[in-house]
């Protein structure tokens, strides 16, 4: 009934949609496998895109034509830049989103690509002939055919939510499970674990006491994720912040006994830096409050996300202790929060281009490598699909190394160490954070995303706009002076030694307390430069400002990742047998022969490879 194809992808959730959107965009004959075609992108947990190191994620997954910027620009009723107090390799755009709209708004783009067909069923069986994928057989009974295949299950296979005492099948609140993907794969040589996450109850936001919150308030200098479809808010809704108490911890260890975390019933892994409420004041039992951030569900509902305050607790438990926050005595709960337990596969059965290396063919992107997140999980689908791509239509695979991107360190993590508990980006997982930042991953990535023929000729032209503005901000200041009148004044007010000379603007920019705009304000020639290219002006005047005050980091960092690239030149031959070096320690010879690197570089960042083992494996290559 169903036609053969070039790729399938299995799952509609955030690494689903960006794995399908990217594979049909870029030729593809594509189809997407859903349970419920009313839910595609769902966000299951926050109602919210970004933070720290997950923006930068976002704006790298625009840059090279991906659709979760543009997506949650036009669903965002909150924006705030995150860390901009700290250096700009730490900046973070977050929005807060409306979810009902998040979900429509990626599903009017889906729809609107071509070749990309819908299916609504569950995939119970990968099919395969050989060492190769054929397609997949759904819970209908249908055999759909296709050169390759994306897996991005999420947290539905077999999956197992906990409230209290009570525990039933479910991949997600009101969601039936998927089974046999897990057993198939299982059959085929596949290693599988198990996993946990969890998500706070849902409140009806007419029942809270706003006036004794504080309020957070987004951004009054908004931007966007997206660099082509800026879509900026005018009126935004605001977040509040309050906190936990001594009663609220005493109200909630009253259920610890039938607590699944710690009666035995759930003994997966959960995220360790997104802990449930219980393991917070377990934990830290030295801490008499924790933050809880309230979150507006969208603009046209009273529905309230309670961020920070996951748990899997009796509900009645969960009511009686949230009765006890400040601002929640008279709280309704909509749905009390639940813990979910699911199958992942290991990574380290993966390649760089998050194909399995048992299977010729599948990929696997999203929670099924062990990540939590929805910028994690869109980032691998992305690069799945266009790899799925690649590899249906005969192309070049496509990787990132981790000087590229975030995401390049993401992939790079996860199939050179594995993880074993859920994997969540930060910004110190990258070496190389002060390139890897938010502001010039279209420098980074649009050409490349524009050579493969995802980002479009639009995304292109605003980059070379943005170059040729920046260059000749940048030349104007090297050749332009400062007049000491004009600038001593504010040098004084700010802290900065006076001027007793005429120095080049481009000096003058290069101190810490002095800024840009400080410039333009005393400088016509480049106020008018900068006026010049309208909406670019901000981005101009920032990637112009980092580039002269961190000029010296910058060059420093260049230059150490490419002294560790050389390494990457080493290529590493698939079939060695490294448990017959006597010379390689006994670990190395494990973890080598488990993840297979394709390079030096790869081999290296393998825990428990040390600096000898490489020499070893360098000398054997020389030879």
């Amino acid at each position: 009934m169903l036609d053969k194809y070039d790729v399938i992808v299995v799952g509609a959730g955030h690494a689903g949609s960006e794995a399908a959107a990217a594979a049909a965009n870029l030729g593809s004959k594509t189809l997407l496998i859903t349970m419920d075609m009313g839910r595609i992108a769902q966000m299951s947990c926050n109602p919210a895109m970004g933070g720290v190191a997950k923006g930068q994620i976002v704006r790298e997954i625009d840059a090279l034509g991906g659709l979760s910027g543009i997506v949650s620009d036009k669903s965002a009723i909150q924006f705030r830049m995150l860390n901009l107090s700290k250096g700009p390799a730490m900046w973070s755009p977050r929005t807060q989103n409306d979810r009902q709209l998040f979900n429509i708004e990626w599903r009017k783009q889906l729809e609107a690509i071509e070749n990309l067909d819908f299916w609504q069923d569950t995939a119970t069986r990968i099919l395969t002939e050989g060492d190769k994928v054929t397609g997949v057989e759904t819970g209908m009974g249908i055999k759909v055919y296709s050169k390759t295949v994306i897996l991005t299950s999420g947290t539905f296979l077999n999956g197992l939510i906990h409230i209290g005492d009570k525990n039933f099948g479910g991949g997600r609140a009101g969601e039936k499970a998927s089974h046999g993907i897990t057993e198939c794969l299982n059959e085929l040589g596949f290693e599988s674990g198990r996993m946990k996450t969890g998500t706070p109850p849902r409140v009806d936001g007419r029942t809270l006491d706003y006036s004794v919150m504080e309020e957070q308030l987004g951004d009054e200098d908004v931007t966007s994720f997206s660099h082509l479809d800026a879509h900026k808010l005018t009126n935004q809704r605001s977040c509040f912040i309050t906190y936990t108490n001594p009663k609220v911890h005493e109200l909630l260890k009253e259920g610890f006994d039938r607590s699944p975390m710690f009666n035995g019933k759930i003994d997966s892994i959960g995220p360790r830096y997104c802990p449930s409420v219980e393991e917070k004041i377990n934990r830290f039992a030295d801490k008499e409050r924790h933050q809880i951030f309230v979150e507006p569900e969208g603009w046209d509902t009273v529905e309230i996300y309670v961020n920070g305050f996951s748990t899997s607790l009796p509900e009645e438990v969960q009511l009686k202790a949230l009765r006890a926050v400040v601002g929640f005595e008279k709280v309704k709960m909509f749905r009390p929060g639940y813990a979910i337990e699911y199958d992942y596969f290991p990574p380290t059965q993966l390649s760089h281009t998050l194909e399995t290396k048992i299977v010729k063919g599948l990929f696997f992107a999203g929670q099924i490598n062990g990540t939590t997140g929805y910028e994690e999980a869109a980032c691998q689908g992305l690069m799945a699909g266009i790899n799925a791509d690649a590899l249906a239509n005969g192309k070049e695979k496509f990787t990132l190394s981790r000087d590229q991107a975030y995401i390049g360190v993401l992939i790079d993590d996860l199939i050179t160490k594995g993880t074993e508990e859920p994997y969540r980006m930060f910004t110190s997982r990258a070496e190389y954070r002060i390139l890897l930042r938010q502001d010039n991953a279209d420098i980074r990535l649009t050409p490349i995303g524009h050579k493969i023929g995802l980002a479009s000729d639009d995304r292109m032209r605003l980059l070379n706009e943005k170059l040729r503005g920046t260059n000749e901000v940048l030349a104007y200041l090297k050749k332009t002076s400062a007049e000491p009148r004009l600038y001593n004044g504010h040098l004084s007010d700010v802290g900065s030694a006076e001027l007793k000379q005429k120095v080049k603007l481009h000096a003058l920019l290069s101190r810490p307390q002095v800024n840009i705009n400080a410039i333009i304000d005393r400088d016509n020639g480049l106020k008018d430069i900068v006026e010049t290219y309208n909406g670019l002006g901000r981005d101009i005047k920032i990637q112009a400002e980092i580039t002269i005050k961190y000029e010296g980091y910058i060059s420093k960092e260049k230059e150490m990742a490419d002294k560790m690239n050389k390494l990457d030149q080493y290529k590493v031959p698939r079939d060695i047998e490294y448990m017959k070096f006597s010379s390689l320690s006994m670990e190395a010879r494990l973890k080598l022969s488990k993840v297979k690197p394709i390079n030096l570089g790869q081999a290296n960042r393998i825990s428990g490879v040390s600096p000898a083992d490489i020499s070893v494996l360098m000398v054997y290559l020389n030879k």
